[in-house]
């Protein structure tokens, strides 16, 4: 049984991948007609979610060896 801090992470990072695939999807199909400062904006806020993946992966590290008493 996952506890609910894991449980919220898993679907924290569901929800953020699932947005950066929506705004990649979205630039790369070219559906809705934008300027390059709108893309830069998107493609920012890519980078972005993506930084939050990479910090709750080092979170979960962190606490991993919290845990461990390292």
């Amino acid at each position: 049984m996952l506890t609910f801090n894991t449980l919220f992470e898993r679907e924290l990072k569901k929800l953020i991948e699932g947005s950066v695939e929506d705004r990649k999807e979205n630039l790369s199909t070219g559906l809705s007609t934008i300027d390059f400062p709108t893309y830069k904006h998107q493609v920012g806020i890519i980078t972005g979610l993506r930084m939050a993946l990479d910090l709750c992966d080092e979170a979960t590290k962190i606490c991993n060896r919290i845990e461990r008493g390292q």
